[in-house]
Protein backbone atom coordinates (compact mmCIF):
# COMPACT_ATOMS: atom_id res chain seq x y z
CA UNK A 1 0.00 0.00 0.00
CA UNK A 2 3.21 1.97 0.70
CA UNK A 3 4.60 1.86 -2.66
CA UNK A 4 1.22 2.62 -4.52
CA UNK A 5 0.73 5.94 -2.57
CA UNK A 6 4.45 6.80 -3.18
CA UNK A 7 4.35 5.81 -6.71
CA UNK A 8 1.85 8.81 -6.96
CA UNK A 9 3.01 11.80 -8.06
CA UNK A 10 1.29 14.99 -5.54
CA UNK A 11 0.54 17.96 -7.30
CA UNK A 12 2.24 21.30 -4.96
CA UNK A 13 -0.49 24.20 -4.54
CA UNK A 14 2.11 26.41 -7.04
CA UNK A 15 1.33 23.35 -9.60
CA UNK A 16 -2.33 23.88 -9.08
CA UNK A 17 -1.82 28.05 -9.31
CA UNK A 18 0.09 27.46 -12.72
CA UNK A 19 -2.93 25.12 -14.31
CA UNK A 20 -5.57 27.56 -13.37
CA UNK A 21 -3.01 30.37 -14.63
CA UNK A 22 -2.71 28.39 -18.17
CA UNK A 23 -6.70 27.66 -18.36
CA UNK A 24 -7.85 31.68 -17.46
CA UNK A 25 -4.92 33.36 -19.05
CA UNK A 26 -4.70 31.60 -22.30
CA UNK A 27 -7.76 31.06 -24.17
CA UNK A 28 -7.10 29.29 -27.43
CA UNK A 29 -8.36 30.39 -30.91
CA UNK A 30 -10.61 27.02 -30.69
CA UNK A 31 -12.35 28.55 -27.48
CA UNK A 32 -12.76 32.10 -28.95
CA UNK A 33 -14.56 30.42 -32.04
CA UNK A 34 -17.20 28.40 -29.68
CA UNK A 35 -17.59 31.71 -27.68
CA UNK A 36 -18.46 33.44 -31.02
CA UNK A 37 -21.21 30.69 -32.05
CA UNK A 38 -22.89 31.14 -28.49
CA UNK A 39 -23.26 34.76 -28.57
CA UNK A 40 -26.74 34.85 -30.22
CA UNK A 41 -28.22 32.60 -28.02
CA UNK A 42 -27.66 28.83 -26.69
CA UNK A 43 -26.74 25.79 -28.15
CA UNK A 44 -26.59 22.26 -28.10
CA UNK A 45 -23.49 20.44 -28.89
CA UNK A 46 -24.57 19.26 -32.11
CA UNK A 47 -25.96 22.87 -33.25
CA UNK A 48 -22.38 23.77 -32.07
CA UNK A 49 -20.97 21.69 -33.94
CA UNK A 50 -22.70 22.01 -37.43
CA UNK A 51 -22.09 26.15 -36.80
CA UNK A 52 -18.18 25.48 -36.33
CA UNK A 53 -17.82 23.04 -39.19
CA UNK A 54 -16.89 20.16 -36.91
CA UNK A 55 -16.83 16.47 -37.68
CA UNK A 56 -15.43 14.80 -34.52
CA UNK A 57 -17.14 15.40 -30.99
CA UNK A 58 -13.75 14.14 -29.53
CA UNK A 59 -12.00 16.93 -31.53
CA UNK A 60 -15.12 19.15 -29.79
CA UNK A 61 -14.98 17.99 -26.89
CA UNK A 62 -11.43 18.29 -26.00
CA UNK A 63 -10.07 21.69 -27.58
CA UNK A 64 -13.29 23.33 -27.43
CA UNK A 65 -15.93 22.74 -24.99
CA UNK A 66 -13.92 21.89 -21.73
CA UNK A 67 -11.15 24.35 -22.04
CA UNK A 68 -14.18 26.91 -21.98
CA UNK A 69 -16.14 25.33 -19.43
CA UNK A 70 -13.19 24.89 -17.29
CA UNK A 71 -12.12 28.47 -17.97
CA UNK A 72 -15.73 29.58 -16.75
CA UNK A 73 -16.56 31.43 -20.24
CA UNK A 74 -19.47 29.30 -20.43
CA UNK A 75 -21.89 27.14 -18.41
CA UNK A 76 -24.24 24.38 -18.87
CA UNK A 77 -28.40 25.01 -18.61
CA UNK A 78 -28.62 21.86 -16.61
CA UNK A 79 -25.85 21.91 -15.05
CA UNK A 80 -26.98 18.92 -12.68
CA UNK A 81 -27.11 16.67 -15.90
CA UNK A 82 -24.01 17.35 -18.25
CA UNK A 83 -24.25 14.28 -20.14
CA UNK A 84 -28.57 15.28 -20.97
CA UNK A 85 -29.66 14.82 -24.32
CA UNK A 86 -31.49 18.23 -23.86
CA UNK A 87 -28.20 19.96 -22.94
CA UNK A 88 -26.84 23.29 -24.35
CA UNK A 89 -24.18 25.65 -23.76
CA UNK A 90 -24.58 29.24 -23.09
CA UNK A 91 -22.19 32.49 -22.18
CA UNK A 92 -21.16 33.28 -18.86
CA UNK A 93 -20.43 37.29 -17.92
CA UNK A 94 -16.83 36.63 -18.59
CA UNK A 95 -17.41 34.92 -21.86
CA UNK A 96 -19.40 37.96 -23.20
CA UNK A 97 -17.17 40.17 -22.46
CA UNK A 98 -14.18 37.66 -24.08
CA UNK A 99 -16.80 37.33 -26.94
CA UNK A 100 -17.30 41.22 -27.28
CA UNK A 101 -13.45 42.12 -27.08
CA UNK A 102 -13.09 39.73 -29.91
CA UNK A 103 -15.51 41.27 -32.29
CA UNK A 104 -14.21 44.58 -31.33
CA UNK A 105 -10.28 43.93 -32.22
Amino acid sequence: MQAIDAAEPKQSSTAKHEVTAQVTGEVTGEVLNLLQALTRRPLNRVEVQANLNLQSQANFMDRYLMPALAAALIERTIPEKPNSRLQKYLLTGKGRELAGKTVSQ
